[in-house]
């Protein structure tokens, strides 16, 4: 007989008697009234980088859209079923979002895998592979620098595909338009799994940085 995991049951159980119990007004509040986020988060999959917990964030507070390694392709409007793509424009459009965050962080399984090109594929389908084909020749790039190590190879790849992943977000049109109006905001930021700390990018420069909080 199926059964669902008993650990997920636990939790639910934990979350009704604690934070549910302490936000109920407030979720209460969201599932009437709707959500209203004011940052979109695109992250990675990975179990290890969640947002809500990254950012201490509650409900209603973080609208979050998880794909492998953070990736965003650029704006293909061919007919095509795109997931990120439809994530994006629902944030933009219908809920106004006034910050984008492109949150990669260390360790990232996609990002190794960019570096391996000629590693067997998990499945026939390939999915993972055809997927991190969006950084096109980036991780080759950075294979042929032989004084390199390999964890070094993909912190900095890690974070060029951030950069990779804002210059696309700028493809969207309505994100140019809303951006160069003031309206909206992009930020990259790439979090270190094994330390918890958070490195933000500059705007400017392009480096990233560790906030003076």
């Amino acid at each position: 007989m199926h059964t669902f995991p008993e650990h997920l049951l636990q939790g639910h159980a934990n979350f009704m008697a604690g934070r549910y119990m302490r936000e109920k007004d407030r979720i209460r509040d969201l599932a009437s009234e709707g959500q209203n986020p004011s940052t979109m988060i695109i992250a990675c999959c990975d179990s290890r980088a969640a947002p809500e917990m990254i950012f201490d964030s509650g409900p209603g507070e973080l609208f979050v859209l998880r794909n492998v390694a953070n990736l965003v392709p650029t704006y293909q409007p061919d007919g095509g079923q795109h997931g990120t793509s439809a994530g994006i424009e629902f944030a933009v459009k219908a809920l106004a979002i006034e910050n984008i965050v492109v949150m990669g962080h260390g360790r990232c399984g996609g990002i190794k895998a960019a570096l391996a090109p000629n590693q067997a594929p998990l499945d026939a389908g390939d999915f993972i592979g055809k997927w991190m084909a969006m950084l096109g020749e980036l991780p080759g790039q950075l294979g042929k620098n032989g004084l390199m190590t390999q964890a070094e190879r993909q912190t900095a790849l890690e974070r060029i595909s951030i950069r990779n992943s804002l210059r696309n977000l700028r493809t969207f049109p309505y994100i140019a338009e809303l951006e160069k109006a003031g309206k909206l905001l992009l930020h990259g930021a790439w979090f270190d799994i094994s330390t918890g700390e958070l490195w933000i990018m500059d705007a400017k420069s392009g480096d990233f940085q560790r906030p003076n909080i």
